[in-house]
């Protein structure tokens, strides 16, 4: 038998070094999937994929460097170097969003990098050089071991790059095996990193940007129809009972930052963290809802104030302040300015956060009290600008000088990961819990509660409060998942099951209206529902707006609320990570089938919204009595001064 030799011209030292460069970064990958990330790893077949997925990446990249000849080994470095920081940079992202990395998201870093460091600092550790490891290797065996250096052709890389394919395939195939539909259906991010891995992940994603920049190009009038028709066909009238309750009233919204639910009513020590919302949960004037969820995606806070305006979803990817400000919307300051309404934000860091100088012109806000306005000194500042209490403080002259009616939205700060706190901003006590994210995000409640309190105080010093609707929401979690086994504690539970985790997305919300009965809410909804709740209690009908809410308040609002990845949270019944769930037990449910008419309208939902967002399907429709917006008539000049 004819022994096998590699090809005189290829150099052995450089396709040597290739292999062990793939060796080291295939056990560093799986190694940081294993160790950093929760992907919900159900069987064997997704076990096995997880380990093989990092191969078809590693083949591919750092075959590149075999298309060079003397600088071979220096191409594999930087490409071990760049895809290690790929890696790290989804770790650190992940500890606390637990999400991975997109093109979006790289993108908003342009406007928000700055304030992000902080953040960011928290969450790295010095044991993090791990995962550049194997770079600091192959320098060593570049230099010690693999020094001799030979001209090589294209050969090698031809070979590699077949083999990778051929990897990537196989890859493929068994993840539509598992998961059909995988690149078509699937919301989550998750899924594509379990079966494909984060490097293929970072491909997909990049060809879905360039996808969806595309198709705002080819979008013509006729794409509307569809989202026109299903609008019709899901409307809920609003109720007699409640519309135009609060016909003409002045309306202020409150961005209570990372506030989840189950800090109502909670005690620590015998203690009310949140006294002053408690109180407003039993207030007679003030709805209550107990079983709202945000509904955010990357873009967190600014996803938030999307939902909340237009009735619109968030992106799959990155958020639609920064990548999709220049589309046309119907927001919720320009359709009230057909009333007689002036609008403003009260915001307490610089403009340009969350590209929302931009977005805002869009969503016809005739003022923007950004950081300018306030003092910013360092007794005041804290995490991503102005602590509560001194932003509700200085505000409220602003507030009391504005042309009424009004539409206004405060965003608050405080309450930000990690929650740590000033010393002499409180003296509520930390947890004790074994976490010090969690400890602090009591006390960092707490001292929002406070604000919260004073500013109600306030407003009914300045005589606003009897003419004025009050919403308060939690915009996003605060605790992510992994931070679960403090979470456990907290609840008092030995471990926090999906369902639990998906009753941990509820944040408050708080509708307070002066002369209209109120109470606790216990129906199902989300923060894409708020738009048409409060429109209809102003007495502004919204069924001819492009809208996916449903009126909270309305008999014929339904049962269920989606998430942006597609997992649903209902009355009955409850999807989760496909896996279907009695809602009352918790428990997987006798017949999963009884999940798939939700989720065929989940996701006919999803897609129907994606197609507003990414053509800007908006521009090539206007609801009846509703005068468009023309950015270009708004400027925020800083110090009271707009430019119209």
């Amino acid at each position: 038998m004819k022994k096998f030799q590699l090809p005189k011209e290829i150099s052995r030292s450089n396709v040597m070094f290739f292999a062990a460069a793939v060796v080291l970064f295939w056990i560093k990958t799986y190694s940081a999937y294993k160790i950093e990330f929760n992907l919900g790893i159900e069987n064997t077949l997704q076990q096995f994929l997880l380990f093989i997925n990092p191969i078809s990446s590693a083949l591919f990249f750092f075959g590149l460097g075999l298309l060079f000849k003397k600088r071979a080994k220096l191409v594999i470095i930087i490409m071990d170097f760049l895809l290690s920081f790929l890696l790290y940079a989804n770790i650190v992202y992940y500890r606390f969003f637990n999400d991975f990395v997109t093109v979006p998201v790289l993108m908003q870093t342009k406007t928000n990098g700055g304030q992000l460091g902080d953040s960011a600092l928290s969450l790295m550790s010095v044991f993090d050089i791990f995962y550049f490891a194997d770079t600091i290797i192959l320098i060593v065996l570049a230099f010690k071991v693999f020094n001799h250096i030979q001209e090589s052709t294209r050969k090698p890389f031809k070979i590699v790059l077949l083999f990778s394919i051929t990897a990537f395939l196989f890859n493929l195939g068994l993840a539509e095996k598992d998961r059909p539909q995988l690149l078509t259906r699937s919301f989550d991010r998750a899924y594509l990193v379990k079966y494909l891995g984060a490097y293929n992940f970072t491909i997909y994603d990049i060809i879905q940007n360039i996808k969806s920049s595309s198709q705002r190009a080819l979008a013509d009038s006729s794409d509307i129809t569809d989202v026109e028709n299903y609008r019709k066909a899901n409307y809920a009238e609003p109720n007699p009972a409640y519309f135009g309750k609060a016909k003409g009233k002045n309306v202020i919204y409150v961005s209570m930052e990372s506030f989840q639910n189950f800090m109502i009513g909670y005690k620590l020590n015998g203690q009310e963290v949140t006294p002053f919302l408690n109180s407003l949960a039993r207030d007679n004037n003030t709805f209550y809802f107990d079983n709202f969820y945000h509904q955010t995606g990357q873009g967190k806070t600014s996803d938030a104030e999307f939902l909340m305006e237009n009735s619109l979803y968030p992106m799959a990817q990155g958020s639609v302040f920064v990548n999709k400000a220049q589309n046309t919307y119907h927001a919720m300051p320009a359709i009230l300015k057909g009333y007689g309404y002036n609008s403003a934000v009260f915001h307490g860091n610089y403009k340009t956060f969350w590209n929302r100088n931009v977005m805002y012109k869009a969503l016809g806000y005739d003022q923007f009290y950004d950081a300018e306005y306030y003092n910013m000194s360092q007794e005041n500042t804290k995490n991503y600008g102005m602590k509560d209490k001194p932003f509700f403080a200085e505000s409220m002259p602003m507030l009391k000088n504005l042309k009424q009616p009004f539409y206004t939205k405060f965003i608050t700060l405080s309450n930000h990961f990690p929650f740590e706190m000033d010393p002499q901003d409180t003296d509520f006590p930390a947890g004790d819990f074994g976490d010090d994210v969690v400890n602090q995000y009591f006390q960092s409640a707490h001292y929002m509660d406070q604000a919260l309190e004073q500013f109600f105080n306030d407003l009914k010093t300045s005589g606003l409060y009897d003419n004025t609707i009050v919403v308060l929401y939690g915009d996003h979690y605060g605790i992510s998942e992994n931070h679960d086994d403090a979470m456990a504690k907290v609840l008092g539970v030995d471990q926090i099951t999906p369902m639990q985790s998906a009753s941990l997305q509820r944040v408050p919300l708080f509708i307070h209206v002066p002369g209209v009965k109120g109470g606790v809410q216990h129906q199902f909804g989300g923060e894409v529902d708020v738009r048409p709740t409060v429109l209809h209690l102003l007495g502004v009908d919204t069924k001819n707006f492009m809208e996916f809410g449903s009126d909270l308040l309305s008999k014929e609002h339904r049962n269920w609320v989606l998430f942006r990845n597609g997992d649903y949270v209902g009355q009955q019944v409850t999807q989760l990570n496909e896996k279907c769930y009695d809602s009352a037990t918790g428990q997987l449910a006798a017949d999963p089938a009884q999940c798939k008419d939700i989720d065929n309208k989940v996701h006919d939902e999803l897609d129907m919204s994606d197609e507003v967002v990414y053509k800007d399907l908006l521009r090539f429709y206007k609801p009846q009595g509703f005068t468009p917006i023309n950015p270009d008539d708004y400027e925020y000049l800083g110090k009271g001064k707009t430019k119209k």
